[in-house]
């Protein structure tokens, strides 16, 4: 991984870059950002930086064996640990290395921006959540003990130290307090108050934000080869999220399919004298299939929730393309504290019975004179406010 292969967060790159070329590198460091802005890739990165053999002032080579061997995780001063549980493959005491086969083939595929729910679904271990156990510290541990193969530096890196076992923490703390020399230790981390404070005081932090709107645009328009429309309209959707990106982009259609679907359903809702019309409506997006009538559903929590957030204001936090938010601000007062608890119950309800296999035809009919309901009640309420 290139620093010019990462989206965006330039003043982050520089300050990494700052800190070798002052030589004031911190051995022991956090990695702090939501999920989505590269926090990995910029660990990996700059890891493979410091070990180049023909580094620039800017970047590594990307050619070097070193850098090759960076770029496929499969260095052997380069050392990984993230959470693991029992799958079909490891049916006890699971822990990191077990899984590094697994762990290269999901960065590759995830292009070095994991996810939880991504890594989860990888390893095909179902609903269960992964740990960093006492075992993974005592590998890490073991591998601290050895020296170094062919690098200057040896790294280790921790993904999601959320997850880390309370007594798998307590075993590492003299050892990110004061590693050997000559070890980087990197902390990669979404939430931190779930860290324990013995572990956040022993590293330096490195805040990484939300990537820019711009940077996800262009990333898009070259990666994706999207056109500059659509892509400025998934940036604004993503909220600097940049696997939130990728998947509304690989799901565009149905997203705008969705939009029109459940603003021509809330104009039947309003009239419900015009019975055949709902009926005919319901009937046809019965048969689109159930994963698509759920994801119909989501997008109507979805437009409830920004219709709250108008409702109280924060109508600029709104991330929707113009023609949305337009229809969100319209929509809005029709939902108000006389029914949007009841509205957004219906939907959570629907969604959950068109899970467990309910007949799409008739939980849409059902809902649909629910929400009428609902909707009249919505409106005089609003026409009372209006009034007073």
């Amino acid at each position: 991984m290139q620093f010019k292969s990462i989206i965006g967060q330039q003043e982050v790159k520089n300050k990494l870059l700052n800190t070798f070329n002052q030589k004031r590198v911190a051995h022991t460091q956090l990695f702090l950002g939501p999920e989505g802005n590269g926090s990995l890739a910029l660990a990996i990165a700059f890891a493979q930086y410091v070990n180049c053999r023909n580094r620039t002032e800017t970047d590594s080579c990307g050619t070097c064996p070193s850098c090759v061997k960076f770029q496929k995780f499969a260095h052997p001063d380069l050392h990984c640990f993230f959470p693991t549980t029992t799958n079909d493959k490891v049916k006890k005491d699971s822990k990191s290395e077990l899984f590094l086969e697994e762990w290269r083939s999901y960065m590759e595929t995830s292009e070095s921006y994991p996810t939880q729910k991504g890594w989860y679904e990888y390893l095909g271990v179902g609903n269960k959540q992964g740990i960093i156990y006492v075992r993974d510290a005592s590998d890490f541990i073991r591998h601290l003990s050895l020296k170094a193969f062919e690098s200057d530096y040896r790294t280790f890196i921790i993904w999601m130290p959320e997850k880390l076992h309370p007594a798998a923490s307590n075993k590492l703390l003299k050892t990110f307090e004061e590693p050997p020399d000559n070890t980087l230790i990197f902390l990669i981390a979404e939430r931190y108050e779930l860290l324990l404070p013995t572990v956040r005081s022993r590293a330096q932090l490195v805040k990484v934000p939300k990537i820019s709107d711009e940077d996800i645009r262009q990333a898009l328009m070259e990666r994706k080869r999207l056109p500059e429309e659509q892509a400025a309209t998934i940036a604004l959707q993503a909220g600097g999220n940049w696997n939130l990106a990728v998947e509304i982009a690989e799901n565009f259609e149905d997203a705008q399919s969705n939009f029109i679907k459940f603003r021509e359903w809330l104009r039947l809702c309003f009239k419900p004298d015009n019975y055949i019309g709902l009926n005919n409506f319901n009937s046809e997006l019965s048969r689109i299939g159930r994963e698509k009538v759920k994801s119909f559903l989501s997008y109507g929590l979805d437009t409830i929730h920004n219709s709250i957030l108008v409702n109280s204001g924060q109508d600029t936090l709104l991330r929707k393309s113009d023609e949305e938010a337009e229809f969100t601000r319209r929509f809005a007062p029709y939902i108000n504290e006389s029914n949007q608890k009841e509205v957004y119950e219906l939907l959570n309800e629907a969604i959950y019975h068109i899970e467990r296999n309910a007949h799409p035809g008739i939980l849409l009919s059902d809902l649909s004179f629910k929400i009428h309901d609902l909707l009249k009640k919505g409106r005089q309420n609003m026409n009372k406010t209006i009034k007073s």
